[in-house]
């Protein structure tokens, strides 16, 4: 099955079919952008779901899972979070104390826990349940 063709035949199957599909082979992702104003209104509460069922379609034909992104949505937010996280290790810096950042998923979640661990004076940990999971960056103290 043909990653490019699958997508295009799942979105048209959704009522689109003026898209344009950029498939990452190496990284296992699928760009597709959809010139619809509905569409692109939506996209926070389909891009999941979506995600999901064309993985199950392509696990049924022994294919790996792929990352979705529509109309840059994922791109945007994956900037956002990773500036987010810097600005709590900022704050965290020049505090001396805890920066609690907002609830995220746990993709979400695990960006900030990557882009923290560079830095040797903070290190992060998840708290809290459910949809209010959250990061904590906590300095480190000297000893």
């Amino acid at each position: 099955m043909d990653i490019s063709e699958f997508t295009k035949k799942f979105f048209g199957l959704m009522g689109f079919e003026d898209i344009e599909i950029n498939v990452d082979e190496d990284v296992r992702k699928i760009s597709v952008v959809v010139d619809d104003e509905f569409f692109r209104s939506q996209i926070p509460n389909i891009l999941q779901p979506t995600e999901h069922l064309m993985n199950l379609v392509l696990k049924q034909d022994k294919k790996p899972p792929y990352v979705v992104d529509m109309n840059y949505y994922r791109r945007e937010r994956e900037r956002l979070i990773i500036e987010l996280a810097k600005a709590g290790a900022k704050k965290a810096k020049i505090s001396k104390s805890e920066v609690s950042l907002p609830p995220m998923n746990s993709y979400e979640r695990r960006l900030v826990h990557v882009e923290i661990a560079s830095n040797p004076d903070l290190k992060t940990e998840s708290m809290g349940m459910g949809k209010e999971r959250h990061i904590v960056i906590i300095p480190i103290k000297d000893n």
